[in-house]
């Protein structure tokens, strides 16, 4: 058991009492204060190795008081601040003064005490661990090198004012770190917008984009609303041609007209956008403007599939755990060694979107607190599409037969293109005798006449 002596600031004596009872019960010597006066004396009185801090107080704020104890320089032990109607600039703000995390209420028990263990833990490791770091609610979650190699780069485009164009599959997360951006730049006071290009059309894109003016009557369109913050445009391939346009005037430009309008309205907005992996193809096709795609990569990121970082499975399966239970009530529930080691060699589809679906449909159920390997194998489907890439389709749930011609034909398919449809060529490349492998191709359903038939080997 610890020792550790915990200060609890909260104005609300039932949650005083809660979390000095648990903390308690935990081994922790804990001291109260109802408001920032008590905070002061308690905290000039004795030396403490964490202080739970409310945000929402009368009289000082949670914010004000972690400021006034932060100006001297670091502070001598890590904040965590709680609060049960925070905003994203009220986490900056916290982060930007030292708080090592941000709890949300109603506490989760589970999570207030694994969020205590975490922060002294963290404080007896390194002295000002908590400066710096970000809220996980803020943070894209990943230890991974792939992940923390991203993250540094999204933080060193955070320091500029240019467009940023996030890459990806859906489901990966891409305005989560759009978000992570905004969050971080000298825009993280202003407005954080976000455009669904699905939403446009044709007929409304410019008065949904550029905004109107009738009469003195002035209505703001997208840019406008984003003044001084950050406007997202979610999905570009989805953009109707009319806000291909428009979209791409303004930035060339840097100022827009409304409709109705007599006066240029300056750009002062930062623009970050998100598109499917494969925009490339759009552009061939014409569906994308390059050149609205070269105003707006002038930095880029690609956020990469869930497969490709596998090794954070478990610790997202953790975060989505805490998060789902802490904002919709739901039963804690822990993952079995098991079930974490069959989902880290599951191919998520949908990604990240797709684990976070799954956890919550986990969690809703009446079990017992460990998810077993076999709920987890019930709740993952074993259809796969027939023409999804081989890496998104979950062999492992699949008979070795099975398995075994799915990955053969996905194989050999690949390789005949590679090879131009010449099965000659391809049983030189795949080390085949030519016989055995048109057997191959017919028993696989692998389509190979009309190539061979136009001049193949």
């Amino acid at each position: 058991m610890s020792a550790a002596n915990v200060l609890v600031v909260d104005d609300e004596a039932d949650i005083r009492e809660l979390i000095d009872e648990i903390l308690s019960d935990e081994g922790y010597a804990v001291t109260v204060a109802g408001d920032a006066g008590e905070a002061r004396i308690a905290r000039s009185d004795g030396n403490f190795d964490l202080v739970l801090l409310d945000i929402w107080m009368p009289g000082t704020d949670g914010i004000s008081l972690l400021r006034e104890w932060s100006e001297p320089g670091d502070l001598d032990c890590p904040v965590v601040m709680m609060s049960g109607h925070g905003t994203v600039d009220t986490a900056v703000e916290a982060t930007r003064l030292g708080a090592f995390d941000f709890v949300e209420k109603p506490l989760s028990l589970a999570k207030l005490l694994r969020t205590v263990e975490r922060a002294i833990d963290s404080s007896k490791k390194q002295a000002g661990a908590g400066r710096g770091m970000l809220p996980s609610l803020l943070a894209p979650i990943g230890r991974s090198p792939l992940m923390k190699g991203l993250r540094e780069k999204v933080q060193q485009f955070a320091k500029y004012d240019s467009p940023v164009l996030f890459s990806g599959e859906p489901g990966t997360g891409r305005s989560a770190f759009a978000r992570y951006i905004h969050s971080m730049s000298s825009h993280s006071d202003g407005p954080l917008v976000t455009l669904l290009a699905a939403s446009i059309t044709d007929n409304n894109a410019e008065e949904q984009l550029l905004g109107s003016e009738s009469d003195g009557d002035i209505r703001s369109g997208y840019f406008e609303r984003a003044r001084n913050g950050t406007l997202i445009i979610d999905e570009l391939t989805d953009l109707c041609d009319q806000a291909q346009k428009l979209i791409m005037s303004v930035l060339e430009r840097g100022e827009l007209l409304r409709s109705g309008g007599r006066e240029p309205v300056k750009l002062q907005a930062r623009i970050l956008a998100t598109v499917n992996a494969d925009y490339e193809r759009a552009m061939e096709t014409g569906a994308l403007r390059r050149e609205l795609v070269s105003n707006l990569n002038t930095l880029t990121a690609r956020v990469p599939p869930l497969r490709e970082y596998a090794e954070d499975v478990p610790a997202l399966l953790s975060y989505y755990v805490d998060k789902l239970v802490d904002s919709e009530g739901l039963t804690f529930r822990r993952f079995s060694v098991a079930a974490q080691n069959r989902l880290r060699n599951y191919p998520w589809p949908d990604n990240v979107r797709e684990l976070k679906n799954l956890v919550r449909r986990l969690l809703m159920t009446e079990s017992d607190d460990e998810i077993t390997l076999e709920e987890v194998e019930n709740e993952i489907s074993s259809t796969s599409i027939a023409d999804e890439p081989l890496v998104k389709q979950d062999l492992l749930s699949l008979p070795l037969r099975e398995a075994r011609e799915q990955f053969e034909r996905a194989y050999l398919q690949q390789q005949l293109v590679l090879c131009d449809g010449k099965v000659g060529r391809l049983a030189q490349r795949v080390g085949m005798e030519r016989t055995h492998l048109y057997r191959k191709l017919r028993s696989l359903g692998v389509d190979f006449k009309a190539a061979s038939s136009s001049g193949g080997d």
